[in-house]
């Protein structure tokens, strides 16, 4: 799912890079295909609704960094809201009281298993 979503959010950046300046257009084109993609890959619609507006909102209310062109500038807030949106990276999981139970819930074929396995293997290392 995520690879899914990783390359086609990458074909919208290429895109956007391509332009020599962000306008109203290209910003909305970018974000239409950016809603698709997440909609593509099982996003809930509620989840997708808030995301995109809050990336339009700021995208507009910002003023483009002097090292950045209006492209990156874009492409930095989308980064940020995605991270804001699934969180921080490196919180670790609290597995109290042991015995911890898991439970990985999808669609066949979108990762359970291997990340069951990458799971095991972080844990076994931290004990």
């Amino acid at each position: 799912m995520f690879d899914g979503l990783q390359g086609k959010l990458q074909d919208v950046f290429r895109r956007l890079k391509g332009e020599g300046r962000v306008t109203a257009e290209t910003l909305d084109s970018a974000l239409r295909q950016i809603r698709l993609a997440l909609l593509e890959a099982d996003v809930h619609i509620r989840v997708v609704k808030p995301f995109v507006e809050r990336i339009r909102e700021r995208a507009i209310g910002e003023q483009v960094l002097a090292s950045l062109t209006p492209a990156q500038q874009v492409i930095k807030i989308v980064r940020d809201e995605m991270v804001e949106l699934l969180g921080e990276p490196g919180a670790e999981l609290k597995l109290e009281p042991r015995p911890a139970v898991i439970v990985l819930c999808g669609l066949q074929g979108s990762g359970k298993t291997t990340t069951c396995g990458k799971l095991s293997k972080r844990l076994r290392g931290m004990g």
